[in-house]
């Protein structure tokens, strides 16, 4: 039997809802809001514990996107920033937050608002993150490639289209800035390419290393 997509816990103030596979225990939940998100509780989410205010600016708090929210009152949606920004984590994913739209390989396309992507190519919820960069060693320690590119437009709507292409990289078009491990940048780009075979030596970006690599992906 499949296991469960994702799972729902709600009060009667705010439903929030917990995709597992997309979860890689960066714990910004638990620390955020302890009564609320506790891994030795059952369920492990309780809404009700906390306000649905502070619920909800915590579960936004969430890099990965393994959790949502829906408000069941009258309260803010949590509309994300109009400025989309990523983050490199060493060793690990690149966090992306902003006005998001993931391209999927239906030919339909997912709005996101927060997600890591993976960067180690062994993820096997490509192309999200799902923590197989401690499982394979992947070692990067996060800082910024060289790379020339056009300037972010001044028309942009803030929008980032990413599209995950066939054995490649990983697409972008819009304001994106990108900020490294080590305090690099950021890096304003209007499109590029992002690596998630693991093999490129100018990471964050692509070098073209996955067609030698052998990557494979939709």
């Amino acid at each position: 039997m499949a296991k469960k997509q994702y799972y729902e816990y709600k009060s009667d103030a705010i439903r929030v809802r917990y995709e597992p596979r997309r979860c890689i225990h960066a714990a910004e939940c638990v620390k955020g809001a302890p009564d609320v998100f506790d891994r030795h509780s059952r369920p492990w989410i309780q809404p009700e514990s906390g306000a649905a205010d502070a619920v909800a600016d915590v579960v936004m708090q969430c890099p990965t996107g393994a959790l949502h929210f829906e408000r069941l009152d009258e309260g803010a949606s949590g509309s994300a920033s109009r400025d989309a920004r990523a983050r490199v984590i060493p060793d690990g994913p690149i966090y992306i937050q902003g006005r998001l739209m993931l391209d999927r390989p239906d030919g339909s396309r997912l709005p996101e608002n927060r997600l890591a992507l993976c960067r180690c190519g062994a993820s096997e919820n490509k192309p999200f993150c799902d923590g197989s960069h401690e499982r394979v060693g992947f070692s990067d320690r996060g800082g910024l490639g060289n790379v020339s590119m056009a300037p972010v437009a001044d028309e942009t709507d803030g929008e980032l289209v990413l599209t995950p292409m066939k054995d490649g990289p990983v697409l972008f078009q819009g304001a994106l800035a990108i900020t490294g491990s080590t305090g690099d940048g950021p890096q304003s780009h209007s499109k590029g390419a992002l690596c998630r075979c693991g093999a490129s030596q100018n990471k964050p970006y692509c070098d073209g290393s996955h067609r030698t690599a052998g990557f494979e992906a939709d």
